[in-house]
C-alpha cells in the first residue's frame, strides 16, 4: 500500500473521525461572521438572527424558529415547553435526549421519561408507543409528548422515512399528544432520502437541527415549530441561560451553511460508505457497509489482541483520531474536511496496525 501525507487535513494533520462537531467554517462563513450586521437578540433586534430563523421556518415549513447554543439546549427548550413537571415524555433508551445530555428533562424540567427501546433502525415500534401512553389515572403521570430521533445516531446514523414520521405524528394526534423530533443531523437525512427537509418536519410539533455538525458552523442549533411554541420556548431558552446578545456574529454562519452547505452533505454519505466498505475487508474488524445511509459508521473491534483504546492510540500516531473507549464497539463520522484521500489514508493506517496485532 502507498504511504499518504498526513498532514493533508486541516492545520492540526490529523484525520479527524471522532465526530461531525469538529469541523471548521468555511472561508464564506468567517466572511458573513465577520461583515454580519448586528443586535441585541434579546430584544429581538439582532438583524442577523432573525433572518436565520426566518430562512430555517422557511426550510422547515413551520412558522417560526429560534436560535439557541446547542442541540442539547434545543431539546431541552423543547421539551419543557411541552411539559410540566411531573409529566411525561415518550423516548428511545438509545436516544441522544436520554443518554446524552445529563438527564437534563428530569433535573431541570421535573419531566419523567419513559423509555421503550430502539429498533435496529431507530425507530420505535408503534404499538409499544400506543401502549406506554398513560390512561388518565390518578396513579400515573400525564403522558405528553413524544420524541423521535432523525437520524439516530446510536443506531449508525440511520433516516426515518417519511412514511414512518406520519405513521407517529397521526397516533400522538390521536392521543393528543405531541411530537418532537431531534433533528440534529436533520438535513443529512433529507439529502440520503432525496427529500425537502419539510417533508421530514411536517409531522413534527417541534423539532431541533444542528447547524455545528454536518452543516460546518462553530456553534448553533435553531427550534423550529408554531408562532406560540416559540414564543414560549424563547421564555424556556431565557430560563436555563440562553438570552443572547449579538449572536448574529455566529447567526451568519448558519445562514451560509444553508444557503451553501447542504446538498455536499451527499459527499460525507458517499465517504461513509467507502470507509464502511473499506473496513469491512479489515482483519479483526466487523463493519456492515449496507447499514450506512448518512456520515456515521460503527464498526465492531473483533480482535481481542487489541483493545479500543490501543486502536485510538495507534492511529493517532498515525494521523488518524477517533473516539474508543471500552467499548469494542465504535463510531466514526465523515464531516466537511474530510475527502476521500483521508479515508484511505485512514484504511491504510487500520490495515497496518490490524495486520501488525
Amino acid at each position: 500500500m502507498a504511504v499518504y501525507d498526513m498532514t493533508s487535513y486541516g492545520s492540526s494533520g490529523f484525520i479527524d473521525l471522532r465526530s461531525d462537531t469538529v469541523t471548521l467554517p468555511t472561508p464564506a462563513m468567517r466572511r458573513a461572521m465577520a461583515e454580519a450586521e448586528l443586535g441585541d437578540d434579546v430584544y429581538g433586534e439582532d438583524p442577523t438572527v432573525n433572518r436565520l430563523q426566518e430562512m430555517a421556518a422557511e426550510r422547515l415549513g413551520k412558522e417560526a424558529a429560534l436560535l439557541v447554543l446547542s442541540g442539547t439546549m434545543g431539546n431541552l427548550v423543547s421539551i419543557l415547553t411541552h411539559c410540566g413537571r411531573g409529566e411525561e415524555a415518550i423516548i428511545g433508551e438509545r436516544a441522544h435526549t436520554f443518554l446524552n445530555e445529563q438527564g437534563g428533562v428530569a433535573a431541570l424540567g421535573g419531566i419523567h421519561p419513559r423509555t421503550l427501546p430502539d429498533l435496529p433502525a431507530g425507530t420505535l415500534d408503534l404499538g409499544e408507543i400506543e401502549a406506554a401512553i398513560r390512561p388518565d389515572n390518578e396513579h400515573f403521570p400525564r403522558t405528553r409528548l413524544i420524541c423521535l430521533e432523525n437520524t439516530h445516531n446510536a443506531a449508525g446514523g440511520r433516516v426515518l422515512a417519511p412514511e414512518y414520521l406520519s405513521t407517529i405524528g397521526a397516533l400522538a394526534r390521536d392521543y393528543g399528544l405531541k411530537l418532537h423530533v431531534d433533528g440534529a443531523r436533520l438535513f443529512n437525512a433529507a439529502v440520503a432520502l432525496d427529500v425537502e427537509p419539510r417533508t421530514l418536519a411536517a409531522e413534527a410539533d417541534s423539532l431541533t437541527f444542528c447547524l455545528s455538525k454536518g452543516l460546518a458552523c462553530p456553534l448553533g442549533s435553531v427550534v423550529v415549530g408554531d408562532d406560540d411554541f416559540i414564543a414560549e420556548a424563547r421564555r424556556n431558552r431565557k430560563l436555563v441561560g440562553g438570552g443572547m446578545r449579538q449572536a448574529g456574529v455566529f447567526a451568519a454562519a448558519g445562514i451560509v451553511a444553508l444557503e451553501e452547505m447542504v446538498e455536499r452533505l451527499a459527499e460525507d454519505h458517499h465517504n461513509a460508505h467507502r470507509l464502511a466498505e473499506g473496513l469491512a475487508d479489515v482483519r479483526g474488524i466487523e463493519a456492515n457497509p449496507t447499514l450506512v445511509e448518512t456520515n456515521i459508521v460503527f464498526f465492531d473491534l473483533v480482535e481481542e489482541k487489541i483493545t479500543p483504546a490501543e486502536l485510538a492510540a495507534r492511529l493517532r500516531e498515525g494521523g488518524v483520531l477517533i473516539s474508543a473507549g471500552r467499548a469494542r464497539r465504535i463510531r466514526l463520522v465523515t464531516h466537511y474536511g474530510i475527502e476521500a484521500i483521508h479515508v484511505e489514508q485512514t484504511l491504510h493506517a487500520f490495515h497496518r496496525i490490524m495486520e501488525s496485532s
